[in-house]
């Protein structure tokens, strides 16, 4: 065997002409129980006549037969940890002489393993001020507002108009129709054009026609990049009220007797959220150190999977907000050459958090498999029993374990490591004097 290139092998291989001729024997006799030849009874036709007539058929069960058997002999023998398939070339297949091939295939990288422990990684402790309570509180405000009609009149800025929608011009099949939608008039989220038509509107009576031009990205693709033309019916107004921040507010949230249990739990709940975003920043740091650290080839079949994981999760979320990907125009070649750093350095990654795995004993036990699956049970609403032998059918339950893994991994390297102060956030300018 010879080495081309870090994982790369290749390798020449000769099978016995004992063996070929057993084989080709064992084919033969095969096609003459079942192939059908005018003249002969089933099974009758002569053997000199089924190798003459099928040939190319006999020769192609032979080496699909005996190559791959003999490549893992072989890779067995010498203990390869090849990875993937490999690419058989320069078959010699003649009469009376033995087989003999050439193989190029990619093997798991051997490498040391270094320092992983006491690795240092910029950290500060989230802290929760009493403003960053009062902000969430005001959303679940917001959440729990209440939109309450109020008499006609001319349409203000901060109205909430009830109104209906269909389209007149601008879309191609059935027009899009919206019976009763609320528009918070002058608001952030509100179309510019809808609150220009609104303005000064009467219900019930007002009406109009307004022209939207949608944005490329706009997550509706059949409205993306074009302009609309809506007729739309004033119905009614409404104003929002929202309820006051107190003890009755608090019991209506969940199981809380005072705003000052409320606002507790709001701080552990942000204080959590914070922990968690700044741990996975300081993981992430910890791992692109350990794969700076670590230079060693990767298999390409490796990589080209991650690339995959990669483009289809993208592909997910494009589909998720209302793209149809079957109409995307992917050129894998280009996206392979954009993404290959990334997937190989996700892939050497992987394969040092394994290894520490190993080494520290880090292993997942069947509880934490089964509270996961209770979690997707609960949110699926559906068994635990049928989501087990689902994941277990599909092979998820394979990938779970190793997503709880590489979780306890992460978790390891932070504990283990030495936190720094991470930089100051630069001051606000002061204004010149």
């Amino acid at each position: 065997m010879s080495e081309t290139e870090g994982v790369k092998r290749t390798t020449e291989i000769t099978i016995p002409l004992e063996e070929v001729q057993a084989a080709t024997e064992k084919v033969v006799n095969s096609l003459q129980q079942k192939v059908r030849l005018q003249g002969f009874r089933p099974g009758k036709a002569p053997l000199s006549i089924i190798r003459s007539k099928f040939r190319e058929d006999i020769r192609q069960e032979v080496v699909e037969q005996l190559v791959s058997k003999a490549f893992r002999a072989r890779a067995d023998q010498e203990d390869w940890k090849v990875v993937g398939n490999p690419n058989v070339t320069d078959i010699h297949f003649v009469d009376d002489e033995p087989i003999r091939f050439k193989a190029e295939f990619e093997v798991m990288p051997e490498f040391e393993l270094g320092e992983y422990r006491g690795l240092q990684v910029p950290y500060d402790e989230p802290e929760v001020t009493g403003e960053d309570i009062d902000k969430r509180l005001e959303g679940i405000r917001e959440q729990k507002a209440d939109y309450v009609n109020i008499d006609p009149r001319p349409v203000e800025d901060g109205d909430y108009a009830v109104v209906s929608l269909k389209s007149v011009e601008g879309v191609q099949g059935e027009p899009i129709e919206q019976p009763e939608i609320m528009l918070h008039v002058g608001g952030a989220e509100t179309i510019p054009a809808y609150t220009e038509a609104l303005r000064g509107m009467t219900p019930p009576d007002g009406e109009a026609d307004v022209e939207v031009t949608y944005p490329e990205d706009y997550a509706a693709e059949r409205l993306s990049g074009k302009t609309v033309k809506f007729h739309m019916v004033l119905k009614g107004l409404r104003k929002k009220e929202l309820p006051e921040l107190n003890d009755d507010f608090a019991q209506d949230i969940g199981d809380f007797k005072t705003m000052e249990e409320l606002r507790e739990e709001v701080r552990k709940t942000i204080l959590r959220e914070r922990e968690n975003q700044a741990q996975n920043e300081a993981k992430n740091k910890l791992v692109d150190q350990l794969v700076d650290a670590h230079e060693f080839a990767v298999p390409d079949v490796f990589v080209d999977q991650q690339i995959q994981a990669n483009v289809e999760s993208r592909l997910y979320e494009l589909a998720g907000a209302g793209v149809d990907v079957k109409k995307l125009n992917l050129k894998w070649d280009e996206i392979r050459e954009a993404q290959k750093d990334r997937a190989v350095r996700e892939v050497r990654a992987s394969m040092l958090l394994d290894k520490i795995a190993e080494r520290e004993a880090i292993e997942v036990l069947n509880d934490e498999i089964d509270r996961e699956i209770h979690t997707i049970a609960r949110r699926e609403r559906q068994p635990a029993a049928a989501v087990r032998k689902q994941l277990e059918e599909n092979g998820t339950i394979r990938r779970i374990a190793l997503q709880i893994r590489t979780s306890k991994v992460l978790s390891f390297l932070f504990e283990q490591s030495k936190k720094v102060a991470g930089e100051p956030k630069a001051a606000e300018p002061q204004a010149a004097e």
